[in-house]
């Protein structure tokens, strides 16, 4: 699978998203993925389900050079000293030493950005973690964290989909040497018959899924970690490397953005990007 070269790091542009799996269910589910092909995982505190998705890596019995496992602090803990026990308390639930990718999951204004961003250096310095970076980071906050970080950020995940135009934040990415990783990519509801995607699907032969996935990652610098909870899906999802969208395609797509339909909005959100 090819990966996107992020200031150093080797992101999966494909991965496994556990937002909402849990018990063994979700076990089952990422070692099922890891045994497909996929090798970047999605976890974070907030998701209750760090140890599950360990077992499933474990499960797995793959070389731990092999993964890109990444997890996320949560706003509530992001001063120095909780931002450090909840990474050591994130690789305990998982089982491994360290991650491959450590985030800010949601910045939190009544927390100083710097010491947040000196605890993140902190995790990354004390080996907890291999690359570390942010999500949900607005480009202003983006660039302010940048700035405050002695090592680079390697990645800003955030909602991403062909119903939400985050043109700025990617561009903010890749002026930095960044990857933008796309969660909620598949939007819901009815994006899937929308022309340019269904037109697609057929021309291809794919399903509007994969011509979505595909959209994605034929994007220089995005990756996309779709979550699903059934074992089939995975390889769906995964068989989107066998066929090209052509710029027409592409275009058709890119201009669905317009509606800038967000689903992840809440009262503790940042102040966004307007397109």
């Amino acid at each position: 699978m090819r990966s996107i070269d992020a200031n150093g790091a080797q992101i999966p542009c494909l991965g496994v998203g556990t937002w909402t799996l849990s018990g063994p269910a979700c076990t089952e589910l990422v070692a099922h993925a890891l045994s497909l092909g996929y090798r970047h995982v999605d976890t974070a505190v907030l998701y209750r389900n760090e140890a599950e998705v360990g077992a499933g890596i474990a499960a797995s019995g793959l070389p731990r050079d092999d993964l890109f496992v990444t997890t996320k602090v949560w706003h509530t803990d992001l001063q120095r000293d909780a931002f450090r026990r909840s990474t050591e308390a994130s690789l305990a639930r998982l089982g491994l030493d360290r991650v491959d990718l450590l985030l800010i999951h949601w910045p939190n204004p009544a927390v100083p950005l710097a010491e947040t961003i000196e605890a993140l250096n902190a995790a990354r310095e004390a080996g907890l973690t291999r690359h570390i970076g942010v999500s949900n980071f607005p480009t202003g906050l983006l660039a302010e964290a940048r700035a405050l970080s002695p090592a680079p950020l390697v990645a800003n995940q955030v909602e991403h989909h062909p119903m939400l135009d985050q043109s700025r934040v990617l561009a903010a990415c890749r002026a930095a040497g960044m990857a933008m990783i796309s969660y909620c990519p598949l939007f819901r509801g009815s994006l899937f018959e929308e022309p340019a995607i269904a037109n697609a699907a057929r021309a291809h032969g794919k399903t509007p899924g994969q011509i979505v996935l595909r959209w994605h990652v034929q994007q220089p610098g995005v990756a996309a970690i779709p979550r699903t909870s059934r074992k089939e899906r995975l390889a769906e999802n995964l068989a989107i490397f066998d066929f090209t969208l052509d710029a027409a395609e592409m275009d058709a797509i890119s201009a669905l953005q317009s509606a800038n339909r967000r689903l992840c909005d809440f009262a503790f959100s940042p102040r966004w990007d307007i397109p």
